[in-house]
């Protein structure tokens, strides 16, 4: 898949998600084998751009290209700035967020709420677009509503306008991220445009993945949920897609091994104060479904050092890798969820 000059190693992408898809969360998914990660969005409001947490989304050293940003707002000269901005501290591509349905977001006539506006759709992404020269990419929902789908109209805006790659999620603004989604819309976007579409929404499986590909016709598939405690998601989904076949688990060690690199990544990364608390619910991922987690997350949330949290860590995997090789999960459906 190529996105402006940059040619993507496979068909998946990391998905952005606020509070999740960090610098350190970017780089481990790329390791195992995503292609392209986006960025948490960033806010297009610039006074927020001398804060701690802003300067720290905006940090990209040593991350493995293309480094894309997801910027967020509902004014096209605040956009346009946003997108200068993020360029000149190291995006290699933009991506415009159409798509969040969070209420502080559409609050603000931002993310998915943009959806209600084509008029405005087209005037953000065209000074977007004008404002940089990198690529820009755009994601969106099918729609506000079931009753008010305009996937197909705002592709077409996004097309005309320049846009290199746009992402569907496919769930309305109004189903939030409840029910299941629908892929007919983005298959018929797919036929409608020529520029690469991105399938998101509900790809928890290889096999999920290759449905959703054969079905819409989508260039590449967009992961997020899914990948939480399981970036190994990716290894698995490449090799299935290119072999039709089914790599092993990965076994106790390496998943020990990962989850300790990813926690001393965000200890470096935000503090040790900030860094142990945001380590929690990277934790709570990696270790839901499994037997006796409840009572070692109940704890884990009172741990307040990053020597107790390594050590509390190593010891349940210790005793996970006594019982075997691989991790056995008591509810499968809660991995899925």
């Amino acid at each position: 898949m190529q996105i402006g000059s940059y040619t993507l190693k496979n068909k998946l992408i990391v998905a952005p998600m606020a509070g999740v898809t960090d610098r350190p969360f970017r780089q481990l998914c790329k390791r195992m084998g995503a292609a392209m990660a986006v960025s948490e969005m960033v806010s297009s409001n610039s006074l927020l751009y001398g804060s701690e947490k802003t300067r720290r989304r905006a940090c990209h050293d040593g991350e493995v290209k293309p480094v894309s940003v997801q910027i967020a707002g509902a004014d096209p000269v605040m956009m346009a700035q946003a997108a200068r901005h993020n360029a000149d501290q190291g995006a290699e591509i933009i991506d415009i967020n159409m798509g969040c349905p969070a209420k502080k977001i559409c609050n603000v006539m931002a993310g998915s709420a943009l959806l209600k506006d084509e008029n405005l759709v087209s005037r953000i992404l065209d000074a977007v677009v004008q404002a940089v020269d990198i690529p820009v990419t755009l994601k969106i929902r099918t729609g506000w509503d079931t009753q008010h789908k305009n996937a197909i109209t705002v592709a077409r805006i996004a097309e005309s306008a320049g846009i290199q790659a746009l992402a569907i999620h496919g769930r309305t603004r109004a189903c939030a991220y409840r029910g299941q989604a629908e892929y007919d819309t983005i298959a018929a976007v797919k036929t409608s445009i020529r520029i690469p579409i991105i399938a998101n929404g509900d790809i928890t499986t290889p096999e999920k993945a290759r449905a959703v590909l054969e079905y819409t016709g989508a260039d590449a598939v967009m992961i997020g949920r899914a990948a939480q405690g399981k970036p190994w998601i990716f290894r698995e989904t490449d090799h299935y897609l290119t072999t039709g076949s089914f790599l092993p688990p990965p076994e106790v060690a390496e998943i020990q091994r990962v989850l300790i690199d990813h926690l001393y990544e965000l200890y470096h990364f935000y503090g040790e104060y900030s860094g142990v608390r945001i380590a929690r619910k990277h934790i709570s991922w990696y270790t839901r479904g499994l037997a006796g987690s409840a009572a070692f997350r109940h704890a884990m949330n009172r741990l307040a050092t990053v020597e107790e949290q390594l050590a509390a860590t190593q010891q349940f995997f210790a005793e996970l890798a006594d019982q075997g090789r691989t991790l056995t999960y008591i509810d499968e459906e809660v991995i899925e969820a």
